[in-house]
């Protein structure tokens, strides 16, 4: 089933009809009642109340139209709109209002679910289904790993390097740890709440206790297009300097990039690059822009350097990890790509692992694969558990 326009139950708008005749306390009542949007089965209903002369639904599902228009109840100032959600989603948006020429977006008033992202923040809607993963939350009974901000000098970025170090709750320099290197570090832990993440799957035995070393870009969209500095500062920098520093176990197979998006591209291209130094991989919606046929292509010359880099690896793709995890959205614009290499990094005798899920391109999204990508790429002693 797709998500559409469609009449689904109707039951809150019939009953939303049914009071406007009644007055506006039994209006009022009618939105003490219920929860926004108004689930039922596969229908959710987003409703909207002021004056306007249009309101529409914004969201970022691909292969959708991108604008979707209220309807107005009659002689009122109400506005719903009724769409066809599967199962198990979960869809960020905002409401257009407009007014004259003004077009206003807004976050749903009546929704205090929330979903923050660096460009600010969307209104959540959770079909019937989908559940905020119980892992994510803070468990008092979970020891609080520590953040140490660190910095590295690199010669082949020129420049000194920030890097944000996990260290678990119970660590001990007399052991020896996996090694996690995270893309956009920054992000996944303000808007994936990575810490907590690693905290809980540690506490609960779910992964071993590891070592995660966050980094972030000062030029995102070069050093992640599959630039040879950002590969080699990663393999031939940042590894062997936290490994004389910290009690890494500094095995191939210990050590995992992470990356959503371009992070996704920069951690596969510097395995690529690298193929005896990550074990690991794990990548979350992979921006894998690629052609079949002629090196055009409509994301502009900025991914000229992703584009060239997925056509070298689609033509002679080769093993450069042990295990690999994929995931991605399938309301995503780039799931026909993930869709696509993923038997590409199969044929090549990898441990590969691909989820989907009724989500977008958003840290969500990435923050709910955590717990599934990790487990499976760092087993810890429950594993069995959920396997």
């Amino acid at each position: 089933m797709s998500i559409s326009s469609a009449p689904g139950h109707r039951l809150a708008i019939r009953e939303l009809e049914s009071r406007v005749s009644l007055g506006a306390a039994a209006i009022d009542e009618f939105f003490a009642r219920h929860r926004f949007p108004i689930v039922e089965g596969s229908s959710v209903t987003f409703v909207w109340r002021g004056e306007a002369d249009a309101v529409h639904l914004r969201h970022w599902v691909y292969g959708l139209p991108s604008t979707q228009a209220f309807n107005r109840v009659h002689g009122t100032d109400l506005w719903y709109l009724v769409l066809e959600l599967p199962r198990g989603s979960r869809v960020e948006y905002k409401f257009e209002i407009v007014r004259g020429p003004t077009h206003q977006w807004i976050e749903d008033p009546l929704n205090s679910a929330l979903a923050r992202d660096p460009f600010g923040a969307n209104s959540v809607c959770q079909a019937e289904g989908y559940e905020v993963p119980e892992w994510i939350a803070e468990d008092p009974d979970a020891g609080p790993g520590r953040l140490e901000e660190i910095r590295i000098r690199s010669r082949v970025m020129h420049r000194m390097v920030p890097v944000t170090l996990y260290y678990p709750a119970r660590y001990r320099a007399q052991r020896r740890y996996p090694l996690l290197i995270v893309h956009d570090g920054g992000d996944y832990l303000n808007y994936s709440g990575l810490k907590t993440v690693l905290d809980n799957l540690i506490h609960r035995f779910e992964i071993p206790g590891l070592i995660a070393a966050m980094i972030d870009p000062r030029d995102r969209m070069r050093e992640y297009a599959d630039d040879p500095s950002h590969a080699e500062f990663l393999a031939e920098e940042l590894v062997p300097k936290l490994e004389q520093r910290l009690p890494l176990e500094g095995t191939v197979a210990s050590r995992c990039l992470l990356g959503a998006s371009l992070g996704a591209v920069a951690s596969l291209a510097a395995a690529w690059r690298y193929p005896d130094r990550f074990g690991r991989l794990l990548l979350q919606s992979g921006s894998f822009a690629f052609t079949d046929i002629g090196p055009h292509h409509e994301r502009g010359p900025a991914f000229d350097p992703v584009v060239a880099f997925v056509n070298a690896f689609r033509d002679q793709p080769s093993a450069v990890a042990e295990k690999v995890f994929v995931s991605c959205g399938m309301y995503e614009s780039l799931i026909y790509e993930n869709r696509s290499l993923v038997p590409l990094l199969q044929s090549t005798g990898m441990d590969v692992r691909y989820v989907e899920a009724r989500d977008g391109h958003n840290w969500e999204n990435w923050r709910d694969r955590l717990r599934e990508g990790l487990s499976w790429l760092y087993p810890g002693p429950l594993w069995m558990v959920y396997e």
